[in-house]
């Protein structure tokens, strides 16, 4: 039987506004423990990173903000990651705001480069996530995750859990982007990573475009880690995340996405960031998040 170890990391200092935090807290509350134990899974839950709240802390470098602390819960994030895989679980990551992916990705390739194996990385998400302390508009380091893990940005992100660079460019998917900043453009055209807009999506379809994606994140790896951010989903069906965005995906094709991923069995880990409970309706967004897990790891509709 497969363990699940869930990790929950309410962590909103990396975000622009407040919510997020509670963010595993409504993933638990929508069932996620008892609904993975119905599709078979054995269940590990150590509770949550513990994490200081921004009201008590001071801002320091107002392009890189709460950087000390943010450096802090990811160093312990990717090692307490390392240690899940290195036991033989399978980690879930609950967010809390999309910087947690640096600490995530980072003890997933730290693991990975111990047995001298690649690993290959599909983002989805609205926004590029790609701009450093040079390019941010507002300082928040959520946006700088996935600059970080391609080695780019602030030497505390980029060296997390060892000091190289933690994706290579030809194995990192990023899906559903319709939010980008002009100058966060740029630095996506440049990184050498592969990028489906939901302009493809539209014209392709979700099928095609994840069929592509996985070639990609799983050519000449030993899997993928997938890191979902709930604000590539239409506000429509996802109203509770950090950053709403309309003209995202729907939700039959977040679906797909989860299921096509679950057939290939080869995700190596998951995270779910940006469930915010304070801006949802009846916790619904938090209810998808579960809904989406599940079909990740195996449940279909026959």
């Amino acid at each position: 039987m497969k363990k699940i170890e869930i990790i929950g990391v309410p962590l909103d200092l990396g975000a622009g506004r407040r919510g997020v935090d509670v963010g595993p807290s409504a993933i638990r509350l929508a069932g996620i423990h008892e609904r993975m134990k119905k599709l078979g899974y054995q269940v590990l839950d150590q509770g949550d990173l513990h994490i200081d709240v921004p009201e008590t802390l001071v801002i320091e470098n107002a392009r890189l903000k709460y950087l000390p602390e943010i450096e802090t819960v990811l160093t312990n994030l990717a090692a307490r990651v390392d240690s899940s895989l290195t036991e033989g679980n399978f980690p879930l990551i609950l967010g809390g705001d999309h910087s947690i992916a640096i600490g995530t990705f980072s003890g997933v390739a730290g693991h990975f480069k111990k047995k001298n194996k690649k690993i290959g990385l599909i983002w989805i998400d609205a926004h590029g996530d790609m701009n450093t302390h040079e390019t941010t508009p507002s300082g928040n380091i959520h946006g700088m995750s996935f600059a970080a893990l391609l080695g780019k940005g602030a030497r505390e992100l980029t060296c997390i859990h060892g000091d190289y660079q933690k994706i290579a460019p030809e194995n990192a998917v990023l899906i559903g982007a319709h939010c980008l900043d002009l100058e966060e453009q740029k630095r996506i055209l440049d990184s050498g990573i592969t990028v489906f807009t939901m302009e493809e999506i539209d014209r392709r379809g979700m099928y095609d475009v994840m069929v592509e994606a996985m070639d990609i994140a799983f050519q000449g790896t030993d899997g993928a880690h997938l890191s979902f951010d709930m604000d590539a989903i239409d506000p429509d069906f996802a109203p509770g995340v950090g950053t709403p965005v309309p003209g995202g995906l729907t939700y039959r094709e977040a679906h797909l996405t989860m299921e096509m991923l679950a057939k290939s069995g080869k995700l190596t880990s998951i995270e779910i960031v940006e469930t915010n409970p304070v801006l949802d309706v009846r916790n619904q967004t938090a209810e998808l998040s579960v809904e989406l897990i599940l079909s990740a790891l195996g449940k279909r509709i026959l």
